[in-house]
């Protein structure tokens, strides 16, 4: 049978349209249980059990649950434990969620696929007995209530009349919302809390902790410590007004008390500061901002916030702590300024942190702090805390009320002791929101099998280069090869008597294998890059492609997909060519074993002449680029040495850059460029391309005033002029003085991104860095998911593939852009927290006294960088000694004066006395001031040393060889 429902729509031209659709009901659809002796049933079907034991005190005998909604949106991490089981999923139910939460209907139905859960969805609605219609008048909700209702009276029903031997489970509704219970309860169903269920569960400690805390309404005002939001009425309409601007919250990474949120109509982000103008905002979060008189407006802090133990309880801090003193609205430092006065989305996630000892024996509410820094404390409720303390835990949050200093949540799991080295690795993936799971079953039956060879017909369609001499250049121990090169001279010469070269780059033909809307794909777009820890891989394709059939190894025979010039002695591209190939490496080679090889002038044969080929070419290539106005900008990167068993780090030093490094990153971005503007013109429209912006100069302003601090004047109004200024700049008896300004430079730099072409202008896709009108990711498919579309939008264009939808989709490309960029910037946090936690496991029980240099002055810190280590972070001063001219930006303590790019030496430890924020300690030797500097024992000096700490390591340890958005002076790294 069916039934009709009619929906009256208005058309845009004002038109009205009725729409009719016809709703199909079934009676035969099956209800899953072992009990019943009337449907149809096979094995397969059977899912309920026909004599469930009861585990809930409530409750004495056999009884199924059926789920509302928000039991499942909010109590998730109740429903993952193995304690409830025999559970009753309806299709109201999983619509709803799936409408309201993506990811939590997908947490759903791997608990649903489960088969030991016992979980049933049960397709309520297309159940003639089960279907209800909307009443007139009637919310969504209020039907979708009714309908959860309707068929938890309808299972008693069924299963009271079609049971077997008399017996049979009951049914038991677990909702939250009172209404329903008592609207339930009238209607003779038998229904509970999920809190009262869930405290009465006997045999599984810790459930009860799991449990999501109710949300206090936000009208609720007694000892409010935080202006009520408004609702979302109110912010729709003051968004519409213009009094209100929607934004998304950033939280300073150095101080939680601040944050900015970029708005339409303000160049600079939006100023929020102290609890009241942050009110309850947490990262991530979408919110409604009022922005403040201009008089009011302020700008970012200059002070480093300690990391402090102690809990300051429910009070708010002064919000002037923040701000400096005087504030003139004519510094050029001024920022628009407001506040948030509304949240219009969540975008909370589970948080990773240890546990705070509580004060008071026996307690069960206790504070929460998570590892990362931008994120407030949290306060849950647990029985365990003697066992937690002592682990990284995983919490979720679940409100946070007016009069609370802190949000609330609860305990979703135990990650392993604190300081055990796979627990902390956990963690920082985690943390970044790495996708680190094992690939499913479904991804990997996309693989082909182990001794996967290339099929003769696949050759056929190719250009076969298995005769030319191609080699591979990489880091030591790199498996996932995804490019080689070659280069050999041609007969024929220039009309101009010029030599010329037949120069290619061969890249990993990933997309062979990789087809699109498979699993593997999707599973490829959402980890879209591989994650480099110092220890560990965490690859974006299984291991079989990224280490074994894709990675070019020496000696084997390999698909590629190849870029060839034609290029003269004086680096002049000729002609470029793209096709699909074969190729077979001659020699997998690290940066050192080729520069050997370049440098030997006894060798000279085929691998050797070719490489002095590349690198002759590179150099002029690159002074091409520079002369352009490419940046060449640095930052601070250093190899762990690992021991082989214990993986932990035995030895820290500096990177080497060789000539090699500058060889295959300049054919990289060659390959980059000659792609990209091939792709513009082919697709206008829907080709992925990777832009630089140009820096505001506002990013510049204290840059300027370090440089001017040493003589230099620094002309930033063009890239070409910056990089003439920084070429300019150097100290004599100072070498690393240039490298610090750079440094330095690429802090006022922005990220890079990548873009769909239709979403921009041509002046847009400008890359500032590389000083190119036009550029891409080619080449690293085996890393990058970028590189797989670029792939096959290039065969595309050349034939050697057909196009797909979602390729040509606009909408779909900008949405996976998003993506891209997300995933890129938490892999590059993820790089440098693992740097972190190696170097805090390399320092315990080490001291050591090095060089340092001053990168920036702070309010009550000097941020100072350890070039051997390329250790970074702020150095406390005391404030009763020294005195912040804010003007010059110099710290002073009596006749000494501390400024930017000045040299100091420290003495280093580590502090392990909060073991969530481990953090090394710098102790000030030289120059020497009382009171402040570290002496040894044994000199004379009864003066205390100052202790400060390390935050932030080092800028990143794993920069890719084709980098594009800081540095043309990177080098690839993989383990």
């Amino acid at each position: 049978m069916w039934t009709t429902k009619t929906f009256l729509t208005k058309t845009k031209r004002g038109n009205v349209l009725k729409i009719v659709r016809e709703h199909y009901l079934r009676d035969d659809l099956l209800c899953g249980s072992e009990a019943c002796n009337v449907c149809p049933q096979k094995d397969d079907d059977i899912v309920l059990e026909a004599k469930p034991a009861s585990i809930c005190g409530l409750f004495d005998y056999s009884h199924y649950l059926v789920l509302d909604t928000n039991v499942v949106l909010h109590q998730i991490d109740v429903l993952e434990e193995d304690a409830l089981k025999n559970v009753i999923i309806l299709q109201t139910v999983l619509e709803e969620v799936k409408h309201q939460n993506t990811a939590m209907y997908q947490r759903l139905l791997e608990i649903i696929g489960n088969k030991k859960r016992k979980f049933y969805s049960f397709v309520n609605e297309h159940h003639k007995d089960t279907y209800v219609e909307r009443k007139p008048g009637e919310k969504q909700n209020d039907r979708n209530d009714r309908a959860i209702r309707k068929a938890a009276e309808w299972y008693a029903s069924h299963l009271s009349i079609n049971n077997v031997a008399g017996q049979f489970p009951q049914i038991v509704l677990l909702t939250d919302d009172e209404n329903n219970r008592k609207i339930a309860q009238e209607e003779g169903i038998v229904c509970c809390s999920v809190k009262d269920y869930i405290e009465n569960v006997n045999g599984f400690v810790g459930l009860a902790d799991k449990l999501s805390k109710n949300v206090m309404p936000e009208s609720y005002s007694k000892d409010a410590l935080y202006p009520a939001h408004l609702t979302p009425s109110q912010i729709h309409t003051g968004i519409r007004n213009g009094k209100l601007h929607q934004g998304t919250f950033h939280a300073s990474r150095d101080n939680f008390m601040e944050g900015t949120a970029s708005v339409s109509g303000y160049e600079k982000p939006v100023l929020l500061q102290g609890h009241i103008g942050i009110n309850r905002a947490i990262d991530g979060d979408i919110v409604a901002i009022e922005i403040l008189p201009k008089e009011e407006w302020s700008k970012p802090s200059d002070i480093v916030l300690e990391d402090k133990a102690d809990d300051p309880g429910d009070f708010l801090e002064d919000p002037t702590l923040l701000k400096s003193n005087v504030v003139d609205t004519a510094d050029d430092d001024i920022t628009p300024t407001g506040k948030v006065v509304g949240i219009i989305k969540r975008k909370w996630r589970q948080y990773c942190g240890v546990l705070l000892p509580s004060q008071f024996p026996g307690a069960t509410r206790h504070l929460f702090t998570p590892a990362e820094k931008r994120i407030p404390r949290v306060r849950i409720e647990t029985r365990q805390s003697n066992l937690l303390v002592s682990q990284r835990i995983l919490v979720a949050l679940d409100s946070w009320p007016r009069n609370s200093r802190y949000p609330l949540g609860h305990f979703v799991r135990s990650l392993g002791l604190i300081g055990d080295k796979n627990a902390e690795n956990e963690v920082i993936l985690l943390e970044h929101d790495v996708p680190h799971a094992r690939f499913s079953e479904a991804v990997l039956a996309c693989l082909p099998p182990d001794d996967w060879t290339i099929p003769e017909e696949e050759i056929k369609k190719r250009v076969d280069l298995r005769s030319i001499c191609v080699c591979s250049v990489d880091p030591p121990g790199c498996t996932d090869i995804d490019d080689a090169l070659h280069a050999r001279e041609l007969p024929a010469q220039t009309r101009d008597g010029l030599k010329k070269y037949d120069v290619g780059v061969h890249i990993a033909d990933v997309t062979h294998f990789v087809r699109p809307n498979t699993a593997l794909d999707k599973e490829a777009a959402s980890r879209s890059t591989t994650v480099y820890l110092v220890d560990k891989r965490i690859d974006m394709v299984p291991d079989l492609l990224s280490s074994n059939l894709c990675s070019l190894r020496g000696g084997e025979e390999r698909l590629a997909f190849s870029c060839v010039w034609e290029i003269d002695e004086n680096a002049n591209v000729l002609s470029t060519k793209f096709h699909k190939s074969v190729i077979k490496s001659r020699a997998a080679m690290t940066y050192e074993q080729a520069q050997i090889t370049i440098d030997e002038k006894s060798r000279n044969d085929d691998i050797a002449s070719s490489l002095r080929i590349l690198n002759a070419l590179a150099k002029k290539m690159k002074q091409k680029r520079l002369d352009n106005g490419a940046l060449l900008l640095a930052s601070p990167e250093i190899r762990f040495q690992v021991d082989s068993e214990t993986h932990d780090p035995i030895e820290v030093q500096a990177k080497k850059i060789m000539d090699t490094n500058s060889m295959v990153e300049e054919f990289m971005l060659l390959a980059n460029v000659s792609v990209a503007q091939h792709l513009a013109a082919e697709f206008p429209q829907c080709a992925l391309l990777r832009r630089h912006p140009p820096p505001p100069p506002a990013n510049f302003h204290t840059f300027l005033k370090a440089a001017r601090q040493q003589g230099f004047e620094i002309d930033v109004s063009t890239n070409k002029s910056f990089s003439k200024s920084l070429d300019a700049a150097v100290i004599p008896g100072r070498p690393f003085f240039n490298t610090l300004l750079r440094i330095m430079a690429t802090r006022c730099m922005q990220q890079a991104v990548y873009f769909s072409s239709g979403t921009k202008t041509q002046d847009e896709f400008y890359h500032y860095g590389l000083a190119c009108p036009i550029y891409t990711h080619f080449t690293s498919p085996i890393r990058r998911y970028a590189d797989v579309i670029v792939h096959r939008l290039l065969a595309a264009c050349v034939g050697a593939d057909v196009t797909h939808a979602t390729l040509l989709d606009t909408k779909a490309a900008d949405a996976l852009c998003e993506n891209l960029n997300y995933r890129h910037r938490q892999a590059q946090y993820a790089g440098r927290a693992s740097v972190a936690l190696n170097t805090h496991i390399l320092f315990k029980n080490r001291e050591e006294i090095e060089q340092a240099v001053v990168l920036a002055v702070k309010r009550n810190a000097l941020q100072v960088l350890i070039p051997k280590y390329g250790l970074e972070g702020p150095l406390y001063l005391p404030s009763d000694k020294f005195v912040y001219n804010e003007e010059e930006n110099v710290q002073i303590c009596g006749g000494t004066v501390l400024k930017t790019f000045d040299e100091l030496t420290v003495r280093l430890t580590l502090d392990s006395t909060n073991m969530q924020h481990r953090k090394l300690v710098y102790q000030l030797v030289t120059p020497y001031i009382p009171g402040v500097s570290y002496v040894k024992e044994n000199e004379d000096s009864n003066e205390p040393a100052m202790d400060v700490e390390v935050v932030d390591i080092s800028e990143t340890t794993n920069k890719r060889k084709d980098t594009d958005s800081k540095s043309t002076k990177k080098k690839k790294s993989k383990k």
